[in-house]
């Protein structure tokens, strides 16, 4: 296969941890006979300092004409100003937008090799296997915003807003994920309070009764979720919620695992369109620099591009479990390792990782 993949490393820890996502694919590519040409880009506060824009009209155009787009993370406080005009994270949605990718994949695995990382007890997160589908692209981060004066001083606003039609598409991208998995859905909502949450709920209802009546299906308040995720999380498997409930479950959900730093999520648009590929966590500019970083949530992440990006489910299958095997011989960051373990670098852990690929498929390669 021949793929364009258009790097975006942005801001912290995002070009560390993103250059160990590429050693990986670069080792893909050269095991199994692909063609993979890397293309980077500026976005969040890197093309502020550049070009005065989150999201230069020049890093959209190359992300829409590439076979998958690899993001690292953005943000920092040089940015974030109370009188800063343009901020990071708008890059980061705008590019969300305008690429059209409005479901947010985002898997949870903790194998026995994790289970003592958590801090929660082992046999409460030992097994975990569930995916966050997370509607990305409407709700209260795009719905309208405004800030002036009030009745009691300054007033400001933001709008959450969902149409039956961005509900449909993403319910439907989940149901088809669960039905390839264990067959159970958990939609996420607050229709107790809130009128979108109703509307989210009669959706998802209809679709699921129309087209996936194959599937147990239930519905589940958001602050019952999150305590649920808690006390039994190997009870779910794939969950489904918009955008803001999204966003806050899954970081409590990474926990499960025992870190942010190992999740990774594909966003995915409609047939034929480029997706996003990217770690959950945030660009952490406290350790930038310091070959401190987890890369194991953009190596996961290279991975959900080979998979869901570029078709190359093989591929994809040998990368996770060469991670899985780096974890149980102990070649944990910072971030996982205690006082009986010492922690490998950002730069190690991608040199290890590729390694263990190359030793993997070497008898596979040998007989080509």
């Amino acid at each position: 296969m021949n793929a364009n993949i258009v790097t975006l490393p942005g801001d912290g820890i995002g070009p560390e941890v993103t250059a160990q996502a590429v050693r990986i694919l670069t080792a893909v590519a050269d095991l199994f006979g692909h063609r993979f040409q890397f293309e980077s880009a500026p976005i969040g506060g890197a093309a502020i300092d550049a070009t005065g824009s989150a999201l230069p009209d020049s890093t959209l155009h190359a992300c829409r004409s590439a076979s998958a787009v690899l993001l690292g993370a953005v943000g920092g406080p040089q940015w974030d100003g109370a009188e800063a005009t343009v901020r990071p994270e708008q890059g980061l949605l705008a590019l969300r937008k305008g690429l059209g990718v409005y479901a947010n994949l985002r898997p949870v695995r903790v194998p026995d090799c994790l289970a003592d990382r958590s801090t929660l007890r082992p046999e409460v997160v030992r097994g975990v296997d569930l995916v966050v589908v997370r509607e990305l692209t409407g709700g209260m981060y795009f719905g309208d915003k405004s800030r002036g004066p009030g009745e009691g001083g300054e007033e400001a606003i933001d709008v959450c807003r969902y149409s039956t039609a961005e509900i449909e598409r993403v319910a439907r991208r989940a149901g088809q994920l669960a039905r390839g998995r264990r067959g159970r859905l958990a939609s996420v909502d607050k229709a107790n309070v809130l009128e979108t949450s109703r509307l989210w709920r009669e959706t998802v209802t209809r679709v699921m009764a129309e087209e996936f009546a194959d599937l147990t299906v239930e519905h589940v308040l958001v602050d019952a979720c999150a305590m649920h995720l808690i006390r039994n999380p190997g009870a779910f498997d794939v969950i489904l919620t918009e955008n803001l409930f999204g966003d806050i479950l899954t970081d409590e959900a990474a926990m499960l695992a025992g870190s942010i730093g190992l999740l990774p999520s594909a966003s995915l648009g409609a047939p034929g369109t480029p997706g996003l590929f990217e770690p959950i966590h945030g660009s952490a500019p406290t350790i930038a620099g310091r070959d401190l970083a987890n890369p194991y949530g953009a190596i996961l992440s290279a991975a959900m591009l080979l998979r869901q990006g570029l078709s190359l489910g093989t591929e994809a299958d040998a990368v996770e479990q060469v991670v899985e095997q780096a974890w149980s011989a102990g070649l944990l960051p910072a971030d996982l390792a205690d006082a009986s373990t010492t922690p490998y670098g950002t730069e190690a852990i991608g040199a290890a990782v590729a390694a263990l690929l190359t030793d993997a498929a070497m008898p596979a390669t040998a007989t080509r």
